[in-house]
């Protein structure tokens, strides 16, 4: 009884070693864990990049076709000094407020060349007028401009200007219908045109066929002033009137009464006459016929 007690004890006990080493052999094995160190791996910088210098509008200062604005300019003024009309310098420099320039701002005063390939379109200044209105760059656009003192390239180039084409010369007459008695001379420097002696009223007539770029009182040293372009060589300017006629963009025959004489910004009543060749004052003496 007993030798069956103890051998029923060893084969329970052999049961239960057995049962604990199949537990031991089907538990799942928890590999440990890897340690990713590719996160702290310094990766190296990508090399920056400078920008492209992007041109601005004060490289082309000192470059031909282009003007750096100085203290006391208006853009009327730089138009007059550039041959050409203030609305187009505005155009051509995106000025929206044509009252607004800046000292040192750089501004193109001669038309953008034409895109490659794009046809020169030639317009009358009038209609039926002989003279024709080419729109392309001036010939002066080509000539270098001369440094001032203070290292500022002015408009206008020293010397005589260069000569106008021949289909762009023009046939000017006296701007007044009574004989001319002259008080001033021209003068470079002092004088850039005639002043004309005359009576408060007296008609002020265009000298030559052409379009009004200018009609107003803006200009110092003007007072009511006429600004006539005849074709892309010459303009006209009448000054110190004391009615103005005309409009801006209006197109006027030569002989045609544009103003009335008077005294506006002048010490007397009198017409001070210019003309322009490519922005350049010249003599009008030279180019009127004799009285």
């Amino acid at each position: 009884m007993l030798e069956s007690t103890q051998q029923r004890w060893k084969w329970v006990t052999a049961v239960v070693v057995a049962v604990l080493l199949a537990a031991c052999a089907s538990s799942s094995h928890t590999p440990a864990p890897i340690e990713d160190r590719s996160v702290g791996v310094r990766q190296q910088p990508a090399p920056v990049v400078e920008p492209a210098h992007a041109p601005s509008a004060t490289d082309n200062a000192g470059k031909p076709g282009y003007y750096t604005v100085r203290p006391g300019d208006t853009l009327i003024r730089i138009a007059l000094d550039s041959g050409q009309n203030w609305r187009d310098l505005a155009r051509w420099n995106n000025i929206e407020n044509p009252n607004v320039i800046e000292v040192g701002q750089v501004l193109r005063v001669m038309p953008p060349a034409p895109a490659s390939g794009e046809a020169v379109v030639a317009r009358p200044v009038v209609p039926g007028s002989a003279t024709p209105v080419a729109v392309a760059p001036a010939a002066a656009a080509s000539a270098p401009r001369p440094a001032t003192s203070t290292g500022v390239a002015s408009v206008p180039p020293v010397g005589p200007p260069p000569a106008a084409p021949a289909e762009d010369e023009v046939a000017f007459a006296w701007p007044t219908a009574a004989p001319a008695t002259v008080l001033t001379g021209f003068d470079e420097q002092k004088n850039k045109g005639l002043d004309i002696a005359g009576k408060a009223g007296e008609s002020v007539l265009a000298s030559a066929d052409g379009r009004v770029v200018y009609a107003g009182a803006g200009l110092r040293g003007y007072g009511n002033l006429i600004i006539l372009k005849h074709n892309a060589t010459y303009l006209s300017a009448y000054a110190h009137n004391q009615v103005l006629l005309v409009k801006e963009d209006q197109t006027v025959r030569k002989g045609q009464k544009i103003a009335e004489m008077g005294n506006s910004d002048a010490d007397r009543v009198k017409l001070h006459f210019e003309i322009r060749r490519q922005g350049k004052p010249v003599d009008p003496a030279k180019l009127l016929p004799a009285r």
